[in-house]
């Protein structure tokens, strides 16, 4: 693949002056496709997406354009699809970019392709037909249309009354910072390990930490809510100076809130691998519990700041640091 300059196409489709640029690799082949006026066509996985504004910057600080983010999230497919599959996704769009405004979209949009999966699930007094992103061309078609963040419930469509985790969001309140974040998720560990349950750590891609505890069984949001809201509480009983479990923006300041109300039905979490509307096109991305407390001990929150090439990377050298999370089968402890 190459990069290449010219001052105009001709009638005839040929390029006027062309500059050669040199060889890139950032883009997957099958993305690379004439743009025109009306937009670009695409055939990914055997699907047609039509393109649009594919040079649009929508990360202004670092001129990352539609088209980065469509190729980032091709890239990532295979890591990605399986933290999607099946599960209600609420889409966080930003068609102007970063720096203007957005909007949560719940209900699938109605120019959808046909191909696109959906599913309907109960939401209080009314149902709603979600997408469900779990093939490749779905996640392009996703990206064309600026939905930079991927939210998703931490329970499947098909069994919306189970989920298959539970999720504690650490959230530092200035000064603290990720730092923080670390060293309440090592007493989390700590606190599990104890408990016979593995628990796996990912960054939320903006301030904070995110720990979860795979279960892929039996358990309710009720358990979970319950289970969650009680460690939450004995880490504040434990540790004052750092841990706060309450929402109140008066308790948090140099503390980390340890949010263990995600645990529900009517909530969305910012899924894996999911770009953040920051300055940067910073990941949601797994980390190691020995990255955890090496950034825990160096105090440098930017050791846990990765943007999407550097996931890229990561994935190639690493895999999927989050797919136990996905099959692990763990039960909490009886009451």
């Amino acid at each position: 693949m190459a990069d290449v300059e010219y001052r105009e196409r001709t009638e005839g489709g040929q390029l006027r002056a062309p500059s050669y640029k040199g060889l890139r690799q950032d883009d997957p082949p099958d993305l690379v496709v004439a743009e025109d006026k009306a937009g670009a066509q695409a055939l990914v996985d055997g699907r047609e997406i039509r393109l649009s504004n594919l040079d649009k910057v929508l990360y202004p600080a670092v001129g990352f354009t539609k088209r980065d983010v469509i190729a980032y999230y091709a890239d990532v497919a295979p890591v990605l699809l399986p933290h999607l599959e099946g599960r209600p996704l609420t889409l966080k769009r930003y068609p102007n970019g970063v720096e203007a405004g957005h909007f949560y979209e719940k209900n699938a949009p109605s120019h959808r392709p046909a191909w696109v999966h959906t599913a309907r699930v109960p939401t209080g007094s009314k149902s709603i037909d979600f997408v469900v992103a779990d093939d490749r061309a779905t996640l392009v078609w996703l990206a064309n249309l600026a939905d930079l963040e991927l939210h998703t419930s931490l329970s499947r469509a098909d069994d919306i009354a189970h989920p298959t985790a539970m999720a504690f969001d650490l959230d530092p309140g200035e000064p603290a910072t990720i730092v923080e974040c670390c060293r309440v998720g090592l007493l989390l560990q700590a606190m599990f390990d104890g408990l016979g349950l593995q628990s796996f750590a990912k960054t939320s891609g903006s301030k904070g930490l995110q720990v979860y505890v795979p279960l892929n069984s039996d358990a309710t949001y009720a358990e979970t809510k319950g289970f969650s809201k009680t460690v939450a509480e004995l880490l504040e009983r434990e540790e004052r100076s750092l841990v706060v479990s309450r929402q109140t923006k008066s308790l948090r300041k140099a503390k980390v809130l340890v949010d263990w109300s995600q645990n529900d039905e009517h909530k969305t979490t910012v899924n894996v691998y999911s770009l953040r509307a920051r300055e940067r096109p910073t990941v949601s991305t797994p980390v190691t519990w020995e990255e955890v407390a090496g950034c825990a001990a160096s105090g440098d929150p930017g050791d846990l700041v990765f943007d999407a090439y550097e996931v890229r990377e990561r994935i190639a050298d690493q895999g999927d640091l989050f797919a136990p999370v996905v099959s692990l089968v763990q039960r909490l402890p009886a009451a």
